[in-house]
C-alpha cells in the first residue's frame, strides 16, 4: 500500500511529550508504529490535505469541534489505559490543547476534580465544549468502575463521526467552490464590466433591451443593493438558526421537510440513522440505563424527527415493552433497521446490532455523497456556463439594435 505521511504526538515512558512526523500506510498503522517504539500516542493525523481542511473563522467558533473532541477523547483514552491519574492526565490535555477556551475549560475540569467533584459533573459544567452524550458516557463509566473503557468508545464514536463528517465535507468541496465562483464572477460583471458596456452603448445610441437595463440597474445600485443582500442573508440566517435552537415545533417541521426532500433527503435520513445508532449502541455499551440512553440520543440525535421517536420508545420502553415496536411506527426507520432491533432485543445483542446498523448506514451515506457528488459536477459546470452565458447575452443585445439604428440613421 502506499504510504502516507502522518504528524504525531505521543508520550515516552517518562511522560514526556515527542512531537514529529511518520510514513505510514494508515492512522492506526501509524500508531501501532509509534507503540512498537515505546511510545503511547495521543494523535495521529494525516498532513497535507489541502482543501480538505475545514475552513475556520477565528472568533466565530465558540463550541469544541467534531474534530477537537474526538482527539480530546483519544488523548484522554490513551493516558488513563496506560495508568497515568486522572489529575495528570487532565493537566496534560489542558497543556496540549491549542484551543484558548478549551485549555481554560480543562483547567476548571481539572480544579474541580482535584477538589473532589466527579469527573462527569465537572464537564457538566462546559456543555459547549463537553456534550451531553460524553458526559453520560463518562458518568456511566466512573459508576462502573471502567472509566478508560468508556473514553475509548467515546473516542471511537467521535472518530467514526468526524471521519464521515470529513468525508462528506471533502465531497462537498467542489460544488461550494463552484457556487461561490459563479457568485464572485457575477458580482464582479456587474460592478465592472457592465459600465464599460453603459459607456459604450451610450456614445453609439439606440435603445437598450430589457434584460440589459435590468443588468444597468443593478450595476448603478449595486453600492447598497449588494450589502443589503448580504445582510438580509446573514439576518435571514441568525434567525433561522435561533429558531431552530428555541422553536421545537419550527425545528420540527423543517427537520421534515429535510429528510423528503427529492435528492437530499435519502441521504439526511441515512444520516440520522447512523448517528442515532452509533451513538445509543455506545450509550448501552458503557452501561447507561436504557431509559436515559433513549433521553440523551433523544436531546442530541441532531434531527427533532428522531427526537419525537425516542419519546414514543421510550414511553414504550418504560411500560416493558421492547424498541423495536414503536420504531416500526415510524417512517424514518427502515423494515430492516426494525428488523435487526428485533433480532438484537431476542438475542441479548442489541449493542451489536446498533454497531452494525450505524456502520452499515455510514457506508450508505459516503456511497450517497459520492454519487450525488458524481452527479452534481456536471450540472454545475453547466450552471457556470449558463451564468457566464446569460450575462454574455445580455450585454451583447444591444448591439442588434445598435446596429439597426447605424443603418437606419
Amino acid at each position: 500500500m502506499p504510504t502516507k505521511t502522518f504528524a504525531y504526538e505521543a508520550l515516552d515512558r517518562a511522560g514526556v511529550l515527542m512531537k514529529g512526523k511518520i510514513e505510514s500506510a494508515s492512522a492506526q498503522a501509524a500508531a501501532n508504529s509509534l507503540a512498537d517504539q515505546k511510545l503511547m500516542p495521543l494523535s495521529v493525523e494525516l498532513t497535507g490535505q489541502g482543501l480538505q481542511k475545514d475552513l475556520k473563522i477565528p472568533g466565530f467558533s465558540k463550541r469544541t469541534s467534531l474534530k477537537d473532541l474526538a482527539i480530546l477523547s483519544r488523548q484522554f483514552a490513551s493516558m488513563t489505559s496506560s495508568g497515568l491519574t486522572l489529575l495528570r492526565s487532565l493537566a496534560i490535555l489542558e497543556d496540549q490543547t491549542t484551543k484558548p477556551k478549551l485549555k481554560t475549560a480543562l483547567g476548571q475540569v481539572r480544579t474541580d476534580v482535584q477538589g473532589g467533584s466527579t469527573l462527569s459533573k465537572a464537564m457538566s459544567v462546559h456543555p459547549e465544549h463537553f456534550p451531553l452524550l460524553m458526559v453520560n458516557m463518562v458518568k456511566a463509566g466512573e459508576t462502573g468502575g471502567f472509566l478508560d473503557e468508556a473514553l475509548s468508545r467515546i473516542a471511537k464514536m467521535y472518530e467514526d463521526d468526524s471521519n464521515l463528517r470529513a468525508k462528506i465535507k471533502s465531497a462537498m468541496t467542489y460544488p461550494v467552490i463552484v457556487l461561490l465562483f459563479s457568485l464572485l464572477l457575477g458580482t464582479g460583471v456587474i460592478i465592472f464590466i457592465v459600465p464599460v458596456f453603459e459607456k459604450m452603448f451610450a456614445q453609439l445610441g439606440g435603445n437598450l433591451p430589457l434584460p440589459t437595463k435590468i443588468m444597468v440597474v443593478l450595476s448603478h445600485n449595486s453600492y447598497w443593493v449588494l450589502p443589503l443582500v448580504v445582510i438580509a442573508a446573514v439576518v435571514a440566517l441568525r434567525s433561522y438558526r435561533r429558531a431552530m435552537r428555541t422553536n421545537y415545533n419550527f425545528r420540527l417541521k423543517v427537520d421534515r421537510l429535510k429528510l423528503r426532500l427529492p435528492v437530499f433527503g435519502p441521504l439526511f435520513t441515512k444520516l440520522a440513522i447512523s448517528r442515532w445508532a452509533r451513538n445509543l449502541g455506545t450509550l448501552l455499551a458503557v452501561g447507561v440505563p436504557i431509559i436515559q440512553a433513549l433521553e440523551v440520543v433523544g436531546g442530541t440525535a441532531g434531527n427533532a424527527v428522531v427526537s419525537e421517536a425516542m419519546e414514543d420508545v421510550r414511553t414504550a420502553v418504560r411500560v416493558g415493552q421492547q424498541m423495536s415496536g414503536p420504531l416500526s411506527k415510524h417512517p424514518l426507520f427502515p423494515n430492516m433497521v426494525v428488523q435487526m432491533m428485533e433480532v438484537g432485543e431476542e438475542t441479548g445483542q442489541i449493542t451489536e446490532m446498533l454497531d452494525k446498523v450505524a456502520d452499515f448506514y455510514d457506508h450508505e451515506v459516503e456511497t450517497t455523497t459520492e454519487s450525488l457528488t458524481s452527479a452534481m459536477e456536471p450540472l454545475l459546470v453547466v450552471l457556470l456556463g449558463a451564468v457566464i452565458g446569460t450575462m454574455v447575452i445580455c450585454l451583447y443585445l444591444p448591439m442588434f439594435s445598435i446596429y439597426q439604428h447605424i443603418q437606419t440613421g
